[in-house]
């Protein structure tokens, strides 16, 4: 990588969306396309907005870099490590920077993962969401429950130590013996970082339709949460710390870069519908790839911009912050926003700590389990005007 630095603070992500998948998943609403028709002209225009955006973390020192999807992993090393040394060539780059590779097992062969090797990622996300081939057939994964095992072993075998894995849960076909199955697996391998989501139905998505037309059962809010209830105690009991809602880590493998978004440090998002956030706005670009391309290629960020208000940026922290294992600490509030609107939230906040779903330690308020198969509900009845 081009350029380093040396404890700079504060520190920035970069996020970047590769809008290519093999084939769609029937509950996935990301924006992607499944022919690589244009992935040359993808790729530059990446490399372009990534130096026309320069200016935008305002010289911060970049601490993450994400590559998401779609599926990133179905780039060539060499075609990764081009976006890499942009980045690096445009902004100072910590030398210790989290770089992580979001990935399907179905690409990680002998071949890719030793070329990986050799490039400055430094930790992989892979989605196995499941150890079993019908539960894989029924999302219309690309991968088979071999190739999610294999795809582990090949990652920690080639020596990367910094592996998070997706999980889901909440669907019909995952029984609870399956489930179980599928978190203790996951532990077995000795991987440092579990993300488990309950499966939802968005619209629009094939599985959408498929409930509507009663091809497909719909989701049971009860089994969710009776797998998400054993999913805290097992993998409490496995030694990981419930960093937020959705993740699991063991000490000192948190990742670092949603850690930065859930704690509002500012962010760029590079690529077709990737969002930034810069503390005054977030903006995101058009979820179009030929849009995209052109407007890149005219030198223009095809982009729509949200100036952020005082309950906007209130409102933002106290949704992510509740789902966070510190909580929400009110003295944060009223130095950054006022005391008025610390004692407002308090007073909503107190409803919630007579029923065990909320604990109150000095100002700072954080979700019991209980509470937290109910952090979005909770979370409308805070929010501020």
């Amino acid at each position: 990588m081009a350029s380093t630095c040396h404890n700079i603070d504060p520190v920035a992500g970069i996020y970047i969306h590769i809008p290519f998948c093999k084939k769609a998943c029937h509950y996935c609403d990301f924006h992607f396309s499944t022919s690589l028709t244009y992935k040359a002209g993808m790729l530059d225009a990446i490399r372009k907005e990534i130096v026309l955006r320069k200016s935008y973390l305002r010289g911060e020192a970049v601490e993450t870099i994400y590559l998401g999807g779609g599926t990133p992993s179905l780039l060539y090393a060499g075609e990764l490590t081009q976006i890499i040394d942009t980045i690096g060539n445009t902004h100072t780059v910590s030398p210790t920077a989290e770089i992580t590779i979001e990935a399907n097992p179905d690409d990680l062969d002998p071949a890719r993962v030793r070329a990986l090797r050799a490039t400055d990622v430094n930790r992989f996300s892979i989605g196995i969401q499941s150890f079993f081939e019908e539960d894989l057939r029924w999302m219309n994964r690309a991968h088979t429950a071999q190739e999610g095992e294999d795809a582990l072993k090949r990652v920690l075998d080639a020596g990367f130590t910094n592996i998070t894995t997706d999980l889901i849960y909440g669907f019909p076909q995952l029984s609870p013996e399956k489930w179980t199955a599928n978190m203790e697996k996951t532990i077995g391998f000795g991987i440092p970082h579990i993300s488990a989501y309950a499966m939802t139905v968005e619209p629009k998505t094939p599985l959408a339709s498929f409930i509507t037309r009663g091809k497909e059962a719909p989701m049971n809010d009860l089994q969710s949460a009776r797998q998400f209830t054993e999913l805290m105690n097992v993998l409490r009991s496995a030694g990981f710390e419930h960093y937020e809602i959705s993740n699991f880590a063991l000490p000192g493998k948190r990742s670092k870069h949603n850690s930065n978004y859930w704690n509002g440090v500012p962010y760029l998002g590079i690529g077709p519908s990737a969002h930034s956030y810069n503390g005054d706005s977030r903006q995101w670009n058009v979820a179009n790839n030929a849009k995209y391309m052109s407007s890149i290629a005219e030198g223009a960020i095809p982009r729509e911009i949200e100036v952020l208000t005082v309950s906007n940026r209130i409102n933002e922290y106290l949704m992510t912050a509740l789902r966070k294992i510190e909580g929400i600490d009110l003295d944060h509030v009223s130095a950054a926003f006022g005391t008025p609107y610390s004692r407002l939230i308090e007073a909503d906040l107190r409803q919630f700590t007579g029923n065990n779903w909320i604990i109150k330690s000095g100002m700072r308020f954080t979700l019991t389990d209980e509470g937290k198969l109910f952090a979005d509900h909770i979370a409308s009845e805070i929010m501020v005007e």
